[in-house]
């Protein structure tokens, strides 16, 4: 009955995926000129994800072919367990159909987001309403298939284990390798696309804004076409496959918890009422589900209203709904007869996390939109040049981490002491797990705001490449600028998501390890292994995110010097009188990231595995240094995707705010000041700050997975 349920809402929610791909396809599609550069976008788009996902499927393939060899052959077999040949292929296939539904859900949101931009630019001459309509449901088409894609797949993969007659309280365990595949996927996804779409940007940007003098996305840039690609590849694709592996690897790590909750209070729940506890994160997410359809089909603007307002009203009421959908849902099937007050708490719980991602959505306005101070202060620094534009923007990056600290361990305590409050036992940890379920209950709707950002932003890149009327690009700027705020809402979502999921999978680590026999009722990081151990989860995160901002320079590199050389080769090209080549700086770039993404990929991957491997080998303390690694590793990573995300989108906006008029405006040295400092932040917001959201989950999957290794 409730798998049922679940598989059936995750098929209407791709049903209604695909019924919005047609509505948005049914659509105007402009003018020849318009058509011919959205169809640049669409090819360099398509031929960068195909060579992406070729080189991450023969990476997923070897991975896999590891994990089953390390499954079968060298763990310890456990008491209770199903045999290592069987745990070894349960594994081996969950992780490659993970990391399969993945890359599907990134390649369709792609798919119809580089199809919805030109529909957008072509409704954007006739009504503001239309375009914002357009935008929002061909970033919806994205956001329902890649939440109901994870919901399906953990889903079925139960519904498969369960029909072989496997103890459904040891499923759980069993499936771990999907999040892992999708963790996997998303990390070479995210850092695929950050690389190329900021180097891209930086190479645009440098020669053709600070050299030439040439406004953004100016035709004559030989690189424009490439950085318009580049906002779909990063924004589309790899956030789609971020939020994808985040809603997987948590519905799986909620059952684990689930699963230790019910055999922690024997007697307490029926037979029937253990697996309606472990399905519950699978049910909520189904009602989220719904809220985010019924969110993105209200959305609606009138033609002088700004176009924010329509959003965040559909995002509340996406919020209300999941909220009363997760409350009836606590009702349902966290209702034990012995203790009849245990639903209200979780539901409070759940409640906790939805406030959670509400707040997060506000204090990354605060940071990152220039009507408020942090901005502001980041502008008027830019006026005596870009060393004082970047000691502020550093200052305020540094100063950003503060509030959603605060946020995320209010919610913690909060959902721990709520759960442990139930009189259930043990019941704490899953507190958090429901309020992690309540945050990630809106991702659908997050994510097709997400999407919405490239959509506009492409629009507009063609209005202006086609010689568009100035009130129609006056348009597409609103929604452009609407468009920004909603990609920096949507990096600040998944950092406090990634947060309070990472949490939950760290807890669900501690109950697979105590499961596997060894129990660890705390880590001792007074023990010098497990502080060494912790010690080194933090220094991944500099290394690695060292190794991503350095991708892109050396890929921005290669595409500066394709530039220069295009106008010295051909002085007719800023004339205006030749067309560039543009496939020339798309090749260039597409090489250089996908070359540049594999180093830190595998050290991601690498690096968990080495330490559990090494410590056990050599002290004896292999999971409690791994536990020391994923703890100390995940709270490193949290602060710091939070002050890259935040510091690059304040200075961006610091020089948006600059081209509006204030301190000199457009071309003023103080504008140059700020195109220096929003350079510098690119690879921070788009590429290093959103690869650490995956880098976090990425740990706990790595770990979960390979737990009994290090035991």
């Amino acid at each position: 009955m409730l798998m049922v349920l679940v598989l059936g809402l995750s098929v209407l929610a791709l049903a209604v995926a695909w019924g919005l791909r047609g509505y948005v396809l049914r659509q105007d599609n402009g003018t020849p000129d318009m058509r011919r550069i959205s169809d640049a976008i669409q090819e360099g788009a398509e031929a960068f994800l195909r060579r992406q996902y070729r080189t991450i499927g023969t990476l997923s393939i070897a991975l896999g072919v590891v994990i089953y060899v390390l499954y079968a052959f060298f763990r310890k077999p456990h008491a209770d367990e199903p045999a290592a040949a069987t745990l070894a292929l349960t594994t081996t296939l969950s992780f490659v159909f993970g990391a399969l539904c993945s890359g599907v859900a990134g390649i369709v949101g792609m798919y119809v987001a580089v199809r919805s931009n030109i529909r957008t630019a072509s409704a954007a001459r006739t009504s503001l309403n239309k375009a914002l309509q357009i935008a929002l449901r061909g970033g919806a088409v994205s956001g329902l298939f890649v939440v109901a894609m994870s919901l399906f797949g953990v889903g079925l993969l139960y519904t498969i284990l369960e029909a072989l007659h496997f103890e459904p309280t040891k499923i759980p365990l069993m499936i771990v390798g999907y999040g892992f595949g999708a963790s996997f996927v998303a990390l070479f996804a995210q850092l695929g696309g950050g690389i190329y779409t900021k180097a891209a940007d930086v190479g645009a940007d440098l020669v053709g804004k600070v050299e030439a003098g040439i406004p953004e996305d100016d035709p004559r840039n030989p690189a424009v076409i490439a950085d318009l690609v580049g906002d779909n590849v990063g924004d589309c694709a790899g956030r789609g496959a971020d939020l994808f592996e985040s809603t997987a690897a948590e519905n799986i790590g909620a059952m684990i918890l689930g699963s230790g909750l019910a055999l922690a209070n024997p007697g307490t729940f029926s037979p029937a009422q253990v697996v309606g506890l472990m399905l519950f994160p699978l049910v909520a997410r189904a009602f989220g589900l719904v809220a985010s359809i019924i969110g993105v089909l209200i959305v609606k603007a009138r033609e002088d209203e700004d176009p924010m307002h329509a959003l965040n009203r559909g995002y509340m009421w996406t919020a209300v709904l999941a909220a009363a959908g997760f409350v009836g849902g606590t009702y349902w099937l966290l209702n034990p007869p012995t203790f009849p007050a245990a639903w209200w708490h979780f539901a409070l719980c759940g409640v906790i996390g939805i406030v959670t991602s509400i707040a997060f959505v506000y204090i990354t306005q605060y940071y990152t939109e220039y009507r408020y101070r942090p901005v502001k202060s980041i502008a008027a620094a830019s006026v005596t040049g870009p060393a004082t534009n970047i000691i502020a923007g550093f200052a305020v990056a540094l100063e950003c981490t503060a509030l959603p600290t605060f946020t995320i361990s209010a919610a913690i305590i909060a959902s721990y002491k709520l759960g442990a409050s139930s009189g259930l036992a043990h019941a704490g940890l899953f507190g958090t797990a429901v309020a992690t379920m309540g945050m990630l209950g809106t991702a659908a709707y997050i994510l097709a705001m997400d999407t919405f950002g490239p959509i506009t932003d492409n629009a507009g890149g063609i209005i202006e490449m086609s010689h568009q009327p100035e009130d129609i690009r006056r348009r597409t700027d609103r929604l452009d600028a609407v468009g920004n705020t909603t990609k920096a809402l949507t990096k600040g979502y998944a950092i406090g998501s990634a947060a309070l999921a990472a949490f939950l999978l760290f807890s669900a680590y501690l109950d697979e390890v105590a499961a596997l026999g060894s129990p660890l009722a705390s880590v001792d990081i007074s023990k010098p292994e497990v502080f060494v151990g912790g010690l080194l989860g933090a220094m991944l995160v500099f290394w690695f995110s060292a190794l991503a901002i350095s991708a892109v320079t050396k890929a921005a590199v290669s595409v500066i010097q394709e530039v220069r050389r295009q106008f010295q080769a051909d002085p007719g090209i800023l004339k205006g009188t030749s067309r560039p080549d543009y496939g020339r700086a798309v090749d260039i770039v597409t090489v250089g990231a996908l070359k540049a993404m594999v180093a830190p990929g595998l050290l991601a991957v690498g690096m968990p595995i080495a330490v559990g491997l090494v410590f056990k080998v050599l002290f004896h303390v292999g999971a409690e240094t791994v536990a020391a690694f994923l703890m100390v590793g995940t709270i490193g990573g949290i602060l710091m995707a939070t002050l890259l995300n935040n510091g690059g989108g304040a200075w961006d906006n610091a020089k948006k705010f600059i081209e509006t008029g204030e301190y000199g405006g457009k071309g003023s040295p103080t504008h140059k000041a700020a195109v220096v400092g929003d350079t510098v932040g690119d690879p921070f917001k788009d590429t290093a700050g959103p690869s650490l959201h995956v880098l976090i989950k990425l740990l706990s999957t790595v770990t979960l997975v390979l737990a009994p290794l290090f035991v």
